[in-house]
């Protein structure tokens, strides 16, 4: 006869392997996850770091409102294509995530496609400095959104290795492409070469999944996930259209430069704000995976998560804090003078998005998109508040404060639905899968 303590300790001698290798799968997923945003975010930095040198701050802020605007239309395809992508078919068989990528692939190809061409009748519309680069960034809108879709599907399956390489690659495009349009010194230019050296990227992506996005599956696919799609569609351009609010209101109150003092300040922190960015690559399906295995952790996990993430930005901040002039000088040239004055301000921001960010991935992961929804919801209208307001009170640093207090209060309100949710036991589902 087995004793009380002998069926209590007898299964679990096998159970310390699993967990460890379960452990050491996780953590490689999201090594390479972090590997990945490290490229994006240099690349990201690089970027504007030499449009800031190039072309001074009056044209980075036309360069800027054409990088906020993407950050829109890429939100609109995140939300419609690859949210519900990563949501559902994280960890699925590989027949499934075929299916499911082709579609989701084939939708943000066709959002980009639709979307551009109505950015560039925008920009022909508009002439002037900025009609431009609204015009050309239409031009390159198909590929920046399928590149992007391509990192979304290779973190649903687990292999951030390939979205890493994806992104080493279209690093690998810009460096000749930047130079060109260096020569050229318009922002046109650069935009082109932004979106030229994101095609290439998004080419070698379907070489390496194997896959053709199917557009004509995309009506299909918008169907099948619009429980989750349209409501993220919602919250992702919440987020996306506050901070271009925040972009365009700031540059009527306070002029164009104000805007490209602000990109160079956030500049400054670019790493923590590209990782904030394409956070759902990586913690999205590893907090589907907790929510599988291990629902009780999912708290600590995304606390750890967001925690850590807050930490590490305000280390970043200090250490800016304690940066030369010279060194500064050096970086952003000419707009180094405003953006320096809006380093504090900028850190804590970051610091409270962070925060927030580890609330956010539990949500999604529990597919509460009604909670993520009126979270999101509640923090973009902060941010324009805190943003516009503190503009109209104190200029560009008051904007800069006010966006701060925004994001605080928007990080409590993700934690406080999220501790909500985990009461009420929430659970996602998986859906029946389909196939083409």
């Amino acid at each position: 006869m087995t004793t009380e303590k002998e069926q209590t300790t007898t299964p679990a001698s096998p159970a310390g392997p699993a967990r460890g290798t379960a452990k050491r799968a996780v953590l490689g997923r999201l090594s390479w996850g972090l590997a990945d945003q490290a490229a994006s975010s240099l690349s990201n930095f690089v970027v504007g770091i030499y449009v800031a040198r190039s072309l001074g701050v009056a044209a980075f802020g036309v360069f800027s409102l054409a990088w906020v605007t993407y950050g829109v239309v890429l939100n609109v395809s995140r939300g419609l294509a690859t949210d519900p992508l990563v949501v559902r078919f994280s960890g699925v068989p590989p027949t499934s995530w075929r299916a499911a990528v082709a579609r989701s692939s084939g939708t943000a190809l066709g959002l980009g496609a639709a979307l551009g061409a109505a950015c560039l009748v925008l920009g022909l519309a508009l002439g002037d400095r900025v009609g431009p680069a609204f015009a050309c960034l239409g031009v390159v809108l198909p590929a920046l959104l399928l590149q992007d879709a391509w990192r979304f599907a290779f973190f649903a399956a687990g292999t951030g290795r390939k979205a890493f390489v994806n992104d080493l690659v279209w690093g690998a495009a810009l460096v000749p492409a930047m130079v060109v349009a260096a020569r050229v010194g318009s922002v046109a230019a650069f935009v082109l070469a932004w979106g030229a050296s994101a095609a290439v990227a998004a080419g070698y992506g379907c070489l390496q999944s194997g896959i053709r996005p199917r557009m004509h599956r995309a009506r299909g696919w918008l169907r099948e996930q619009r429980d989750l799609g349209h409501r993220y569609l919602v919250e992702n351009v919440a987020l996306s259209g506050a901070s271009q609010l925040r972009a365009y209101g700031l540059g009527a109150i306070a002029g164009v430069g104000a805007v490209g003092a602000v990109r160079g300040a956030e500049l400054l922190l670019g790493p923590f704000l590209a990782v904030l960015m394409g956070l759902s690559l990586v913690t999205v399906p590893e907090a589907a995976r907790v929510l599988r295995r291990a629902p009780h952790r999912l708290g600590a996990f995304c606390l750890l998560l967001g925690g850590g993430q807050a930490a590490a930005a305000l280390l970043w901040g200090a250490a800016l804090l304690l940066m030369p002039d010279r060194l500064g000088e050096l970086a952003l040239g000419g707009v180094w003078p405003a953006a320096s004055q809006l380093i504090v301000p900028v850190t804590l921001g970051v610091a409270g998005a962070g925060l927030g960010t580890g609330a956010a991935a539990g949500l999604r992961a529990l597919a509460a998109a009604r909670r993520s929804l009126r979270c999101q919801l509640f923090a973009s209208a902060c941010y324009v508040g805190g943003g516009l307001g503190g503009a109209a009170v104190a200029g560009t640093v008051g904007s800069a404060w006010g966006v701060a207090a925004a994001t605080v209060s928007g990080s409590a309100g993700w934690w406080l639905h999220l501790r909500s949710a985990l009461r009420e036991g929430h659970h996602n589902p998986l859906p029946e899968m389909r196939t083409p």
